[in-house]
């Protein structure tokens, strides 16, 4: 039995230097949950469809599942848990959590950091332009409108503070 090759991988994630032996053939998603820890990026479809393995790269939601590890390196990596309070929950989870925008869980790390994007780049967002953003982000649990208007909640936070 051959032994898989790894290679030396420096990745920049929520903020820390991390450095790893990964094979090149591993995805971003795979060495963020069974090499980091960060297990708040989900695998579901492995095919960059259902958005639950959406990171931040650079500050634009990234698909893990699609991209080498390898790729990565260079960039800023931000997963849930970088945008997660040490304490508490960040506004846009704390709106999703008053306005009932989630269920099972699964879908939720990937469309918060969507959002988190689109806030960031158009903090003037309206329901149309959310709605686009979302659209890669499948959840099979609910309806998309808490969802909506969690992230519209958000927004609103954001500019009166």
């Amino acid at each position: 039995m051959a032994v898989e090759q790894r290679i030396g991988l420096t990745l920049w994630v929520n903020g820390k230097e991390h450095l790893l032996e990964a094979s090149p053939r591993w995805s971003l998603a795979d060495v963020l949950r069974h090499q980091i820890g960060l297990t708040g990026t989900h695998v579901g479809c492995e095919q960059g469809v259902c958005g639950a393995c959406t990171v931040l790269l650079d500050g634009q939601p990234t698909r893990s599942c699609l991209m080498f590890a390898i790729q990565a390196q260079g960039h800023e990596i931000t997963t849930v848990e970088g945008v997660t309070p040490t304490e508490g929950l960040s506004p846009l989870q704390q709106s999703f959590q008053s306005h009932h925008a989630l269920q099972c869980g699964f879908c939720t790390p990937g469309i918060l950091l969507t959002a988190e994007a689109l806030l960031a780049d158009n903090p003037t967002a309206d329901e149309e332009e959310i709605r686009a953003a979302l659209s890669g982000n499948l959840c099979r649990c609910t309806g998309y409108q808490f969802i909506v208007d969690a992230v519209l909640a958000a927004r609103e936070q954001r500019r009166d503070a």
